[in-house]
């Protein structure tokens, strides 16, 4: 059974961007990257809202044919066959392939879609993501720590909820981002 999945990069203090909407501090270096690859490849659809998918659909025209093993490449080839649904009201049209645009998010009918899903569904960005958490609808969060302190922003991780997780997998990077897996506990 698939398993609606909720991964984000964050600073120490829990924003996915800070006060000005910077997230160039939050750029994965090779290691990093590489393992957010091996994380994404059993994805088999990406459920995102307007600002993660004006920032991801680079992807959808980044090259893909380095021989060599770019990890760019990889991640362009992972996002490039995965199906991608975009929940947006201000949003006028998709480019990219594989693309579907939805105007609600509606809990229920994802929960159905996951359930009905032969691969796992991601679900990205913090706003969408929060709908999700609240509705108990998300199975696992995967949560990347960058070492930095960034004072404000938006939060990867909305106020006013409580869930009950349990630890799943963990790992230190290099050059100190971690990485801490959790199921939710129902």
């Amino acid at each position: 059974m698939a398993r609606l999945i909720y991964t984000t990069i964050a600073s120490l203090d829990g924003y996915v961007n800070d006060a000005s909407g910077g997230f160039e501090w939050a750029a994965p270096d090779a290691e990093v990257h590489a393992f957010v690859n091996d994380l994404e490849r059993d994805v088999g659809t990406y459920l995102c809202g307007r600002r993660l998918y004006e920032v991801m659909v680079y992807w959808e025209t980044a090259p893909t044919d380095d021989p060599d093993g770019d990890i760019g490449h990889d991640y362009a080839r992972i996002w490039q066959a995965a199906d991608k649904v975009v929940h947006s009201r201000t949003l006028g049209a998709v480019t990219s392939a594989r693309t579907t645009l939805v105007r609600e998010f509606d809990p229920e009918s994802v929960a159905r879609f996951v359930a009905s899903a032969d691969r796992d569904v991601s679900i990205g960005g913090p706003t969408l993501a929060a709908v999700a958490l609240r509705a108990g609808i998300v199975d696992e969060l995967r949560l990347l720590t960058v070492p930095v302190v960034v004072g404000g922003g938006t939060r990867s991780l909305p106020d006013g909820i409580r869930l009950d997780l349990e630890l799943l997998d963990q790992r230190r990077f290099a050059a100190g981002a971690t990485y801490t897996r959790y199921a939710v506990r129902r």
